[in-house]
């Protein structure tokens, strides 16, 4: 393992580890057009994202940089490999001799700062110019990159494998479920498994940026299709959002508090008060449906109504919701596994 304390250390200005230095740019909330684009300012929460914009003129864009608060939540750091909108209270602090795990442990080393500085002492220009980090040199007495990116890597490589070793030890994967082919299986009506309550309609000239997800008819991006704040009748969590038109009978569970638009059915389940792992084994069950309808035959609220799906059950013929979630995290945690396994070999 490489160790911190094994480095010799030197002092660098930030502007000679970053030689584009650069402030966001001051855009009005009341200004803001509603897009995908993050918006970055000085939060401490959600990687610095406050909003998500559309916004193209009078912004700064940026992309593969660090963004450091200038006031707000002073000196807080992240790192952004993505293309994003900065506003007036951060600045960009960029170099293209990083990369990904570089900028993570200089981060780490920046985000000091914010001992020194408060909202009433906040981090201007002037003063990031004259602002020191102390990092790793090598034997010529430069900032010693690739010890970072390894040492980061390093860090990585062994977080994912104590997790694996968390699940092999506290999950059992593949054993102890009942295959799908050895249950009992039943009709039954939507509307006996669901309460279907419709969305809400909302033009495009009347959305307000924020940062509340607006579920559209999609088929991606967990059908959120624009960040807003409007608030309506038809805001709602815990639920499937199910597309009547659009990509019709696509599907997709909501864990968090969203909106959604009149091309959207909101699920409840009626018997439980379900969970992710239920929602997504009734996502697939319902998306099984998907092939008799078509945007010129809609999936609306009164064929939802008189659609049959197969569910398994229990041993008096109901569904056996306590299977389906079980079911589901299994599966969950065997992807789990074998996604982490292959990061491990990735991370190198």
């Amino acid at each position: 393992m490489l160790d911190l304390h094994d480095r010799e250390w030197k002092e660098f200005y930030l502007r000679d580890i970053f030689p584009d230095i650069l402030r966001g740019k001051r855009l009005k909330t009341a200004d803001h057009i509603q897009g995908s684009v993050p918006y970055v300012s000085s939060s401490a929460i959600n990687n610095g994202v406050d909003a998500f914009i559309g916004n193209n003129g009078k912004v700064r864009k940026f992309e593969e940089c660090l963004t450091l608060a200038n006031s707000g939540s002073v000196g807080k750091t992240f790192y952004h490999s993505y293309e994003f909108i900065a506003s007036d209270h951060v600045t960009s602090l960029k170099s293209d001799k990083l990369n990904k795990y570089s900028y993570l442990f200089i981060a780490t080393i920046v985000q000091r700062l914010e001992g020194k500085y408060s909202f009433n002492r906040e981090i201007n220009d002037v003063r990031i110019n004259k602002e020191k980090i102390v990092l790793p040199v090598d034997e010529s007495s430069n900032p010693d990159y690739a010890f970072m990116e390894h040492y980061i890597k390093e860090r990585e490589r062994q977080i994912v494998q104590n997790y694996i070793e968390y699940i092999g030890h506290n999950i059992q994967i593949g054993g102890g479920i009942t295959p799908l082919n050895q249950k009992e299986w039943k009709e039954f009506y939507l509307r006996d498994i669901f309460t279907i309550r419709p969305g809400k309609r909302l033009t495009k000239s009347n959305m307000k940026s924020g940062t509340t997800p607006f579920i559209g008819a999609s088929d991606s991006n967990n059908g959120v299709t624009v960040f807003v704040s409007n608030t309506n009748v038809s805001e709602d969590s815990n639920v499937l959002g199910v597309n009547y038109n659009g990509s019709v009978v696509e599907n997709f569970y909501h864990p968090y508090t969203c909106i959604f638009s009149d091309d959207v059915k909101r699920f409840a389940l009626r018997e439980h008060n379900g969970n992710k792992y239920i929602y997504l084994f009734m996502k697939t069950v319902i998306l099984q449906q998907k092939s008799k309808y078509a945007y010129g035959y809609k999936f609306n609220e009164e064929r939802m109504q008189k659609q049959m799906i197969l569910l398994p059950t229990t041993a008096n013929g109901q569904p056996d919701y306590d299977y389906m979630e079980q079911y589901a995290k299994q599966l969950f945690s065997s992807l789990k596994l074998q996604y982490l396994q292959e990061k491990v070999t990735v991370v190198v």
